[in-house]
C-alpha cells in the first residue's frame, strides 16, 4: 500500500486546551513531559473529516440540530462491513460519550446498593461510574499468566455473577489497558453466565476498530439474539479517528424494553442533543475513513513493535506483551520496585508522563500504560529517555 497519510508529522498541540498536553501540570506537577497517558492520538483525523468540518463551519450558523438518517446509515453500514452485524436504526441511541453512556446505563438498569461486575485491571472510569452513583463494585480479577497473557477466572466470575445483588456486568471488549481481543468462546461463556443469572451486559466496544492483523473482534450482541437481548453495546468513532473532543457516541440496544429504559433516562437528564460537528465527523469518518484507518493500523503496529523490541534489547527487565488491539501498551515494571518511586523517575528523570497501573485496579500495581499513538520520532525520544533514566536503576531503593 502506498502511504498517502503523514503520520510522522509532528503537530504542536500545546496551547490548544489539549487535555493530554496542556493539563499535564495538574496531573504530574510539571508540563515539561512527553505525554503518553490519556488515550487520544497526536495525528490529524482523516482529511475528509477535516474538510467536512471546515465546510460546516463556513456555513456560519450553528443552531440546534438533529441527527439525519445519513448519520444512522453511516454507522449501520460501518458495523455491517466491519463486523458482519446488521443493526437497525431504531436500535441506536445517542450519548455524548461512552462514559456518559455507562452512567446512563447504570441509572437505567440498576439501583443504589446493587453490585456491578467489572474485570480488573480495567479502564478506570468503570470504577467511577459505579462508585459515584451509589452502586457497589464487584471485581473479577483477570488471571495474569506466566507468559504475560491474561485469561478469565471463570470460577470467580460465576461466583460474582450469581450473587443475587449483581445486576450488571460491564465488559471491556477489546480490553483496556491490556489490549486483549476476547475470543468467541470467552464471549459466549461470559454471556451464558449472565443469561443464567439474569444479569444485564454493558459491552464497551470503543476500541473495536483498532484491532491488529490475526485478531478478530466479535461484537458480543452479534453472537445470538438471546445474547443481544441482554446486551447494551457502546460504539464511538472517537478513538478510531481521533475525534474524542467532538463528544459523539452511540448505544446499540435491540431489546425494546432496555432501549426504552435507556432512552427515558436520556430524556430525564437532557443528554439527547448532538454536537453539530460531531454529527459531521461521525458520518464522514464512517463513510470515508477506512483507507486512513488501514494505514493508521500499520503505523500503530510498527510503533508497538518498536517499543517491544527497544525494551527487549535495552531494558529486558520490563516485560511488554504485544496487544491484540488499541494503541496502548501495558508495561510491567514490577521488577524495578515501588510504583510511586518509579513514577517519580518517569517524571523527574525520563520526562515522560505515563499512566500508573494502579489506577486500573490493584492488579495493575507496578505496571504503566503507554500511549503509542504519536509520531515515531516522539516515541523514540520517550523510549530513549526512559532507558537513560532506568539503565543504572536496579530497583534496590524500592
Amino acid at each position: 500500500m502506498v502511504e498517502i497519510f503523514n503520520f510522522d508529522e509532528i503537530i504542536d498541540r500545546k496551547k490548544t486546551n489539549s487535555f493530554k498536553w496542556d493539563f499535564l501540570k495538574n496531573i504530574y506537577g510539571t508540563d515539561d513531559l512527553i505525554p503518553m497517558w490519556v488515550a487520544d492520538m497526536d495525528f490529524k483525523s482523516p482529511p475528509q473529516v477535516i474538510e467536512a468540518l471546515k465546510k460546516r463551519a463556513e456555513h456560519g450558523v450553528f443552531g440546534y440540530t438533529f441527527r439525519p438518517e445519513s448519520y444512522y446509515k453511516a454507522m449501520i453500514n460501518w458495523i455491517k462491513e466491519k463486523y458482519d452485524w446488521e443493526i437497525k436504526e431504531n436500535w441506536i441511541s445517542f450519548t455524548p460519550g461512552v462514559v456518559s453512556g455507562l452512567k446512563i446505563a447504570v441509572h437505567s438498569f440498576t439501583k443504589p446498593g446493587d453490585n456491578i461486575l467489572i474485570q480488573t485491571p480495567v479502564y478506570h472510569p468503570f470504577f467511577d461510574v459505579i462508585k459515584n452513583n451509589g452502586r457497589n463494585i464487584a471485581k473479577n480479577s483477570l488471571i495474569h499468566n506466566s507468559d504475560n497473557t491474561y485469561s478469565i477466572d471463570y470460577e470467580d466470575l460465576e461466583k460474582k455473577i450469581s450473587d443475587k445483588n449483581t445486576k450488571m456486568f460491564i465488559l471491556c471488549s477489546p480490553h483496556n489497558p491490556i489490549g486483549k481481543v476476547w475470543a468467541m468462546e470467552d464471549l459466549i461463556k461470559m454471556a451464558n453466565l449472565c443469561k443464567k443469572y439474569n444479569v444485564i451486559i454493558i459491552s464497551d466496544e470503543i476500541h473495536s476498530d483498532l484491532v491488529y492483523k490475526k485478531n478478530t473482534h466479535f461484537p458480543l450482541a452479534s453472537i445470538s439474539d438471546e445474547i443481544a437481548d441482554i446486551t447494551v453495546t457502546f460504539y464511538a468513532p472517537s478513538k478510531t479517528f481521533n475525534i474524542a473532543g467532538l463528544e459523539t457516541a452511540n448505544a446499540v440496544i435491540s431489546n425494546k424494553y432496555l432501549r426504552n429504559e435507556f432512552n427515558n433516562t436520556i430524556e430525564r437528564y437532557g443528554t439527547h442533543m448532538s454536537n453539530i460537528f460531531g454529527i459531521e465527523a461521525l458520518m464522514n469518518s464512517y463513510k470515508y475513513g477506512n483507507e486512513w484507518l488501514e494505514e493508521l493500523l500499520i503505523y500503530l503496529e510498527s510503533n508497538i513493535d518498536y517499543v517491544i523490541s527497544f525494551f527487549s534489547e535495552k531494558l529486558p527487565e520490563v516485560k511488554i506483551p504485544k496487544p491484540d488491539s488499541t494503541y496502548l501498551l501495558w508495561l510491567d515494571f514490577r521488577r524495578f520496585g515501588d510504583e510511586n518511586k518509579l513514577q517519580k523517575i518517569f517524571i523527574e528523570k525520563a520526562k515522560v508522563g505515563l499512566e500508573k497501573g494502579s489506577v486500573f485496579g490493584t492488579e495493575g500495581l507496578g505496571f504503566f500504560r503507554m500511549n503509542v499513538g504519536c509520531p515515531k520520532a516522539i516515541l523514540e525520544k520517550a523510549c530513549n529517555n526512559i532507558y537513560e533514566a532506568f539503565k543504572n536503576y536496579g530497583g534496590e531503593e524500592a
